[in-house]
C-alpha cells in the first residue's frame, strides 16, 4: 500500500512512523509546504499520560521526545492580586521545532519518503502523481482537503468568539503560569510554560469585543505584541514577547491575534472514476 501524507506536522509525521512500524512494506510519503527547520509557534505541551501513550506506540521516539521535554508538576493561577499553586499535574514542554525534528529524523530512519517545499495545490492530481492508495489529510486546521469535501466529510468546525496570539519569552517559568489581568474594556488571560532551557511559550487570549475595544484589531503585529507585554510586564520581569509568525502579514489585517477555532479531521481515500472520498 502507498500511503500519502499532505501535511508533515507532528500529526501527519507520526502516523507515517506508525503505518511504517505496522507494516515496514508500505511506501509511505509526507509531502510539507515548508523546509525542515520551519516552523511558527512555540513550546507544545503534553501530559505525562500522553507520554505514557507515545512510548507504547513507538517506544524510540518517546524516548527521544521524553529527553528533550521540560518536565513540571506544579500549575499557579494569578487572579485579582492573588496567586495559588497546586502540584502533581504533570506535563512536559518541547519546542515545535526539536519535536518534529525528532519526528522527522524517526520518519527517515524507518524509511519514511519526506518532501519538503512542496504547497499541494491538486490532493487527487498529487494522490496519481505517487499512485497513492491512500491519502492522509493531515493539512491543519484550514485544511484544503477537508473544505474541498466537506459536503462528503461534514466537519465540524466551531469559531468561537475568542482571540489569541501564540508567544515566546526568555523569561523561563517553573510551573503552568495562568494570569489574568483585567482592562477597563474587559479580561486578558495568559499561560506560559518552559520548553527549553531559556525560553517559554507565552499565549494571551481575549474575547474578541475586548480585543476590538482595545483597537488591536487595528495595530500592527509589533503594537499588538509591546500592548501585551505591558499589560504582562509583572510576569515576565523586563523579558521581551517574541514572534516568529511574522508570515501573517500576508492577512487582511496585520494583527498578530487569531480566532481560536476547533475542528474534526478525516483520513481519505482518492476518488476513483469520479467517485467522492470517503472517511
Amino acid at each position: 500500500m502507498h500511503i500519502l501524507c499532505l501535511g508533515g506536522g507532528p500529526a501527519g509525521l507520526y502516523f507515517a512512523l506508525l503505518m511504517k512500524l505496522q507494516n515496514p512494506a508500505h511506501q509511505v510519503t509526507v509531502v510539507e509546504r515548508n523546509r525542515p527547520f520551519d516552523t511558527f509557534g512555540w513550546g507544545v505541551v503534553l501530559s505525562d499520560q500522553t507520554l505514557g501513550n507515545l512510548r507504547v506506540a513507538d517506544p524510540v521516539s518517546a524516548q527521544l521526545i521524553g529527553d528533550a521535554f521540560n518536565h513540571w508538576d506544579d500549575v499557579e493561577v494569578f487572579f485579582k492580586g492573588r496567586s495559588v499553586r497546586s502540584g502533581g499535574h504533570g506535563f512536559c514542554g518541547i519546542g515545535r521545532k526539536r519535536l518534529l525534528n525528532i519526528l522527522q529524523e524517526r520518519c527517515l530512519a524507518l524509511g519514511v519518503e519526506l518532501v519538503f517545499e512542496t504547497d499541494v495545490q491538486d490532493d487527487q492530481a498529487i494522490a496519481a502523481q505517487y499512485q497513492a492508495d491512500l491519502v492522509i489529510a493531515s493539512d491543519g486546521l484550514n485544511s484544503r482537503i477537508r473544505n474541498r469535501y466537506a459536503e462528503t466529510f461534514q466537519p465540524d468546525v466551531e469559531l468561537r468568539a475568542c482571540r489569541f496570539v501564540w508567544l515566546g519569552t526568555r523569561k523561563t517559568f517553573d510551573a503552568f503560569t495562568f494570569a489574568f489581568e483585567q482592562t477597563e474594556h474587559g479580561w486578558f488571560a495568559a499561560h506560559a510554560y518552559k520548553f527549553d532551557d531559556n525560553t517559554s511559550t507565552f499565549i494571551v487570549e481575549t474575547p474578541e469585543a475586548v480585543w476590538k475595544a482595545h483597537g488591536l484589531d487595528q495595530m500592527s503585529q509589533e503594537d499588538g505584541i509591546a500592548f501585551c507585554e505591558r499589560l504582562f510586564a509583572k510576569y515576565l520581569d523586563g523579558n521581551a514577547l517574541m514572534n516568529n509568525a511574522t508570515h501573517v502579514r500576508a492577512r487582511p489585517s496585520g494583527s498578530v491575534f487569531r480566532v481560536w477555532s476547533a475542528s474534526a479531521g478525516c483520513i481519505t481515500k482518492p476518488s476513483r472514476a469520479n467517485q467522492s472520498p470517503s472517511c
